[in-house]
């Protein structure tokens, strides 16, 4: 063969396939190759269009404070920062072109960048208000005075103090405004309601919301056109019509959507505040306001919140003005405001104080002098002001108190008192005992001061939270108890009187009052405790059937009957009803009662027949 001839030693095949090998378009995850978009200027224009109005459409939903102390100013911002990167990837067709993506992956070096120092600086703000580290500067965010119960506490009247909680006050509104039929479809009455002290009585103020979504499109236009307020002395409930008041109904709140969303209103008129909860309140003249904590992170850069203001918003015209904390406190014309500080904000803070004044680790391993705020918090009406009451006990959560504080919602002013005791919820749990036959629920208590003693007041209500009577309890020895219910004494009146002369019997039993003690000085009229004041206490029923089932019972040495009509137990005193020792089973009987609810009903009257 010629020296000049090719080789041909080899398979053709392979040849083949490795040419094949060669040109073959490349997987996606084998791509190296950056190809770079053309006119990439109006691309990153387009990006940064997208980002613009992604971020408005963000920002109107998330209302960050354009403020360093704000977590959520952060949170924003690295949504931007990802919003212009995925505008990027869109204006450049990267979800189409394998190798156009690669070109946006190398671009978004940067941005990651960004979003890293993002993160770093949050965590550095972070670290900075740690309480590992700061654990001094959070002791000190309140301040607690020593003040002494007997003189304090004498300022509060006895027949003066709230019958009624927050769930109570809510229920009674929300019933009250059952009975308007021109607001009973359209509305609900909010469980935020807000305790202050109005004309010198403790009531509470609680506006309505729309009850759907398509009452609010039909309604929104006229705004709401009532709030409420309820007597927590009389148990009375106030619907006020501010549209014939002021001629103009609530444009702004939290129920309204868009605009006249009350947290975004001001957030557009105050972009850099940090805006806590807004509350409700109403001044001297019965206008609605909402006003608006505006908070400062005083440790690190999202430690240590305090207030260092508020904004004061008109319900009605949506005008806002912005007073610093030591104007409200000083200025005689802002009196009228009596919640800028919450409860949660103030249990907070005094638990700092209680648990850090020895330092970090002393509050986890040794525990030396720490204390906290007990599981319960009340409000009690001082100095023509709201103040919070809580008990204070140890960090194992003991079944006790050691001493309590009062806090005054618009100055922080907080007392400390020494008087131990009872926990509240003890106290409600000794209250309840009195009155198991009757299945009544207590109230939250209220501290008062019951000749020199420290007492628990509650008050007893039934199924349809209706007050159906009054306890007095022993702060420092809860058995000491002294009730008073309208089943027995007929009216509210007498059971008010009835529970503290109960009360006061029990202390002198006990050697804890001089036997002349006086119950009294207590002793309330018919004029104070008006018995319509409960709900439709006043409205009297009747129903007539076959009696299916006795039973009886003693209490306080009288005999009280059991009569069960169709399923339910009416239930009377052999006092209040002579008639009902000769009624057997089967009998027909006719039973009055005020109406009420629930499995056992006290009756008026029973008559057979």
């Amino acid at each position: 063969m010629s020296e000049k001839m090719p080789n041909m030693d080899y398979d053709a095949d392979e040849v083949i396939n490795e040419f094949k090998e060669k040109i073959k378009w490349p997987k996606k995850n084998e791509v190296e190759a950056v190809v770079a978009p053309a006119k990439v200027p109006l691309r990153i224009l387009i990006a940064f269009l997208i980002t613009i109005i992604g971020g408005a459409i963000l920002y109107y939903i998330m209302l960050p404070a354009i403020n360093f102390k704000d977590s959520q100013m952060y949170i924003y911002l690295i949504a931007l920062v990802a919003l212009f990167v995925f505008g990027f990837y869109i204006a450049c067709k990267a979800n189409k072109m394998v190798e156009r993506r690669e070109y946006v992956k190398k671009k978004s070096f940067v941005p990651l960048i960004i979003i890293g120092v993002i993160v770093v600086v949050m965590a550095v703000g972070y670290v900075a208000g740690a309480t590992l580290f700061r654990a001094h500067s959070y002791s000190q965010l309140m301040s607690v005075e020593e003040s002494d119960f007997s003189t304090d506490f004498s300022e509060i009247s006895y027949d003066e103090v709230p019958r009624l909680d927050r769930l109570t006050a809510n229920y009674l509104a929300d019933q009250q405004l059952g009975k308007l039929d021109e607001y009973k479809s359209q509305y609900v009455v909010t469980d935020n309601s807000t305790q202050i002290n109005y004309k010198g009585t403790p009531v509470r103020v609680a506006y309505l919301e729309y009850a759907s979504i398509l009452k609010w499109w039909n309604n929104t236009k006229n705004g709401l056109p009532a709030y409420m307020i309820v007597d927590l002395v009389s148990q009375k409930v106030q619907v006020v019509n501010c549209v014939e008041q002021f001629g103009e109904g609530i444009k702004y709140s939290p129920t309204e959507l868009f605009n006249e969303k009350l947290i975004r209103h001001i957030r557009f008129q105050y972009p850099t505040f940090l805006l806590d909860t807004p509350n409700f309140e109403i001044d001297d003249n019965a206008h609605p306001y909402w006003i608006t904590p505006v908070l400062d992170h005083t440790i690190g850069l999202f430690g240590g919140i305090d207030v260092k203001g508020a904004v004061i918003t008109d319900a009605l015209t949506g005008e806002s003005n912005y007073y610093d904390i030591e104007t409200i406190r000083s200025d005689s014309s802002l009196n009228w405001i009596d919640v800028v500080y919450s409860e949660s904000l103030i249990i907070s803070q005094y638990n700092y104080y209680g648990k850090l004044q020895n330092g970090f680790w002393n509050s986890i391993f040794f525990q030396n002098d720490v204390n906290v705020a007990s599981s319960g918090s009340g409000n009690i009406a001082l100095d023509d002001d709201v103040w919070v009451y809580t008990g204070v006990t140890s960090i194992e959560a003991d079944s006790s108190n050691f001493g309590f504080i009062l806090c005054n919602q618009r100055t922080k002013e907080t007392r400390y008192y020494k008087n131990g005791g009872a926990t509240e919820y003890s106290a409600v749990k000794s209250a309840e005992d009195t009155v198991q036959n009757y299945e009544y629920s207590a109230t939250f208590p209220i501290l008062l001061d019951i000749e020199g003693q420290p007492t628990y007041f509650m008050s007893f209500y039934g199924d349809g939270y209706t007050i159906r009577g009054f306890a007095l309890v022993n702060l420092e020895d809860k058995t000491i108890v002294g009730r008073g219910v309208y089943d027995e004494e007929k009216s509210m009146a007498n059971a008010l009187n009835a529970a503290v002369e109960n009360y006061i019997n029990a202390l002198k039993d006990e050697g804890l009052v001089d036997s002349d003690a006086n119950a009294d000085d207590y002793m309330v009229d018919e004029d104070s405790v008006s018995d319509t004041d409960s709900a439709d206490q006043s409205q009297t029923l009747a129903v007539t059937g076959e009696v299916t089932d006795i039973k009886s019972s003693v209490n306080n040495g009288n005999t009280v009957y059991y009569l069960q009509i169709d399923g339910v137990y009416y239930y009377i005193s052999v006092v209040d009803s002579m008639e009902v020792l000769l009624i057997n089973t089967g009998d027909t009987v006719t039973v009055e009662y005020d109406s009420a609810s629930g499995s056992f009903i006290p009756a008026k009257s029973v008559k057979l027949g």
